[in-house]
């Protein structure tokens, strides 16, 4: 009953990190769509009556502030700008760090090796894992994820040599996860190709034979 309740848990918890984002972003986008209502509604009554023109011109308006927003903080001073802001305010948000995070991945922004993917040893095994952050002592911070809410897991802090990164999409990883392994031969075949293979890995190579 216990493993049940906290696999139900889990299983929520990484439900609600995916629906809150969505959730919010879309009520973002209504309440801004309502505030420019009244700037859009003189070009709305030049259009057809059977148009939802100042729904249409209002999701316009917003898209377009947006677009210009995005533009803006990928300039120099953008780029402050919005670094002082997320550490001011955004950062003290819980779990915006980790939407954050998981965005940049999933939109292609690799910044160092954080949530790299990567196979750990634990135990007899090799474990699908992102790599959080690197020690300057030879130890790692991996994060391995749940089947099959890859946002709910446990962290461990393990030796590097136990800890293998794949060359692989962040998606591709996320994916295996997701659909409860299947591809995993895959992240297998991308650390041997990477000069590690199963024999060479001590008790794993040692448990197969």
């Amino acid at each position: 009953m216990k493993k049940l309740l906290t696999f139900v848990a889990k299983t929520l918890f990484g439900g609600l990190l995916v629906i809150v984002p969505i959730y919010l972003a879309v009520l973002l986008l209504l309440k801004g769509m309502k505030s420019v209502v009244g700037l859009v509604r003189p070009f709305a009554l030049l259009l057809p009556d059977w148009f939802p023109a100042e729904k249409a011109l209002s999701l316009l308006l917003v898209f377009l502030v947006c677009i210009l927003i995005g533009l803006a903080v990928r300039t120099r001073a953008g780029r402050a700008v919005r670094e002082r802001v997320e550490r001011t305010f955004f950062e003290r948000i819980p779990g915006y760090a980790l939407i954050r995070s998981l965005t940049q991945q999933l939109a292609g922004e690799n910044r160092g090796n954080v949530w790299k993917p990567a196979l750990v040893e634990i135990e007899q095994a090799l474990v699908p894992a992102f790599i959080i952050e690197e020690f300057g002592d030879g130890l790692c911070t991996v994060f391995v994820p749940s089947i099959p809410t890859p946002l709910a897991g446990a962290v461990y802090i393990l030796e590097r040599k136990r800890v293998h990164p794949l060359d692989v999409p962040f998606t591709q990883a996320l994916q295996v996860v997701s659909r409860w392994g299947s591809g995993a031969k895959d992240l297998v075949a991308a650390m041997e190709k990477q000069g590690n293979s199963l024999e060479q890995l001590g008790g794993l190579g040692a448990s197969s034979k």
